[in-house]
């Protein structure tokens, strides 16, 4: 259901919050200035912005494909603590990345992978001060507009959701229970920025899945060829903006109350979208928090990819996520 109060039901056209499908449009403007000679993904991010630990040895290419060694802000109490605490309050990209900053160097760069939300703020920051403009207009002039991504928006600080919108539900905050859920509809987004802001329906994502999977519309073919071999490890990693595995790539976006996948089938030109108005997972989970009635007779899963992944089967290549907890 779009909205459990009114019974409105979810159907297509009826927007919800991304979450980290935001990275791959992040990653996208970053290449398509790389191909403008504005930037190079070999550029150290201390020719940018100062006081990155590691800074002059970590590349834009290793905060796009999670290599840097930067830790995620999301991961730290010093986030999370004040975010749970008032969820209506704005985040700058400087506080979010000083979170990160603070904790890091996780080790040192292209040592390993690690999944980083500060990675993808600090490569907004490097839009914005490459290009002179806000990353809300270049993303207009970029991505949605090319694209004809009319249904697909930044919202900066604001709150409000374009019509029709649905409700979204988490388990996460300092007042939900498994018993009564919190909504999560409009909390504030700052705090997810270039990592995970943008709003979109299913017709804008199906477009934007193809096209980030094929390149038409947003990258040359020698880009996208360096976009479609920087998985590691190659087949079941991550890479210039997003995953792949056996064949299937694209991206999971998580976030308080929704869960969205965005997948390109590069064996059947295939693109699949499942938008969940929650974020809570089911099954046989033993560290996230789950329903009250919740069964455990499954693996522990979000809703978009569970349901992801059975339509995978139904289509015949089936898509194996890696494991929730």
């Amino acid at each position: 259901m779009a909205d459990p109060a009114t019974g409105e039901p979810m159907e297509v056209g009826v927007h919800t919050r991304i979450g980290s499908v935001t990275k791959p449009f992040t990653a996208t403007l970053v290449l398509q200035l790389a191909e403008e000679g504005q930037l190079s993904m070999e550029d150290p991010i201390a020719d940018y912005i100062e006081g990155i630990p590691n800074g002059e040895q970590i590349t834009l290419r290793q905060l796009t494909d999670m290599t840097s060694g930067v830790a995620s802000y999301t991961r730290s109490t010093q986030f999370t603590d004040r975010f749970f605490a008032d969820p209506q309050q704005v985040f700058t990209p400087e506080e979010l990345v000083a979170v990160g900053v603070s904790e890091s160097p996780l080790f040192a760069p292209g040592a390993q992978f690690d999944y980083s939300n500060t990675n993808y703020i600090l490569l907004g920051l490097v839009i914005e001060q490459v290009t002179g403009q806000p990353v809300g207009e270049v993303l207009e002039e970029n991505v949605f507009d090319p694209l004809e991504l009319d249904e697909t928006t930044w919202p900066g600080a604001s709150t409000e959701m374009p019509e029709p919108y649905a409700q979204g539900f988490t388990l996460q905050g300092d007042t939900a229970t498994p018993e009564a859920p919190a909504d999560a509809t409009h909390w504030n987004p700052t705090w997810g920025a270039t990592a995970g802001a943008l709003i979109s329906d299913v017709d804008d994502l199906l477009v934007y899945g193809r096209a980030m999977g094929t390149g038409h519309g947003l990258l040359e073919p020698e880009a996208q060829r360096e976009r479609l071999t920087s998985f590691r490890p190659p087949e079941s990693g991550y890479g210039l903006g997003f995953g792949c595995i056996d064949g299937w790539v694209g991206h999971t976006g998580t976030l308080p109350g929704y869960n969205t996948t965005v997948y390109y089938d590069t064996t059947t030109d295939t693109t699949v979208v499942v938008q969940a108005t929650s974020d809570i997972p089911s099954g046989d989970c033993p560290e996230s928090p789950v329903l009250a009635d919740d069964p455990k007779t499954l693996p522990c899963a979000t809703p978009a990819t569970r349901i992801f992944a059975e339509v995978s089967t139904a289509l015949g290549h089936t898509f194996t996520p890696n494991p929730e907890r």
